[in-house]
């Protein structure tokens, strides 16, 4: 196996609090090797660096646990997440890895990616995992998945509006929705109080922090958005496939 320099990873590990054991340490490394292997012949991620997949994918997945109850959620057995248009599979597999005893499900609309993280989750012997082909508005009406998980997240590049319409549908009442976010967010945010209050949410905390420890200008900005659900979500959210895009709340 390649030897990798891990000193940037474990300090954000300390930053965070959290400490992993030799072969969750082994998993990411074996998915950092998948991912860039695998971005060959499939467009999975612009970020092939070694540090920079370690500060931009890993520990950016991870980051969410700086909001403390959802730390104590990912510390409990059994607790259902769903990872919405999670892509090559962030933040998901990093949280699968770090948090065996949670139950996950990992949605995306296109079935090559799915491919992917199923030969990935194999590999990495996540059987925590489920990987699942599905637009997220399509999800939110299967009563298989609406109103199933105690937390969904999402990494995915649309406006919070969206977003929220894609995602809340999914959470029971008394969970959480958590938007991982950079710059824009408080902009968002302004736009959007509509639609979270509309299908079912509240803003319970917005958490700005830097990932790296850089000087200011190079440092990366990121804002976790806690959203927590406080009512079920009307049955007429969410709309049809591309709607929530097209025309939001």
């Amino acid at each position: 196996m390649t030897q990798y320099k891990l000193d940037l990873f474990y300090h954000g590990l300390q930053q965070l609090d959290l400490h992993l054991e030799d072969d969750q340490i082994s998993k990411f490394i074996t998915t950092y090797e998948m991912l860039v292997e695998t971005n060959k012949v499939m467009n999975l991620t612009a970020i092939t660096d070694f540090d920079e997949v370690i500060v931009k994918h890993f520990l950016d997945s991870l980051s969410i646990v700086k909001l403390k109850p959802i730390r104590t959620l990912l510390s409990k057995d059994h607790a259902k997440v769903i990872d919405v248009g999670t892509g090559a599979g962030f933040p998901g597999i990093p949280l699968a890895i770090a948090f065996p005893n949670v139950q996950f499900t990992l949605a995306d609309a296109l079935l090559k990616r799915v491919r992917y993280l199923n030969t990935l989750t194999e590999a990495l012997n996540l059987t925590n995992v489920e990987n699942i082909q599905a637009r997220a508005e399509l999800l939110g009406r299967d009563s298989d998945y609406r109103e199933q998980f105690d937390l969904a997240v999402s990494r995915a590049v649309a406006n919070l509006s969206p977003l929220c319409e894609y995602c809340i549908p999914l959470v029971k009442p008394g969970g959480d929705f958590v938007a991982y976010k950079s710059q824009k967010a408080e902009e968002e945010l302004n736009t959007s109080g509509r639609a979270i209050s509309v299908l079912g949410g509240k803003v319970q905390e917005t958490l700005k922090f830097n990932l790296t420890e850089n000087d200011k200008e190079d440092a990366m900005e990121r804002v976790l958005i806690d959203i927590k659900k406080v009512k079920n979500t009307p049955a007429f959210y969410p709309r049809k496939a591309g709607t929530p895009t097209k025309k939001p709340l």
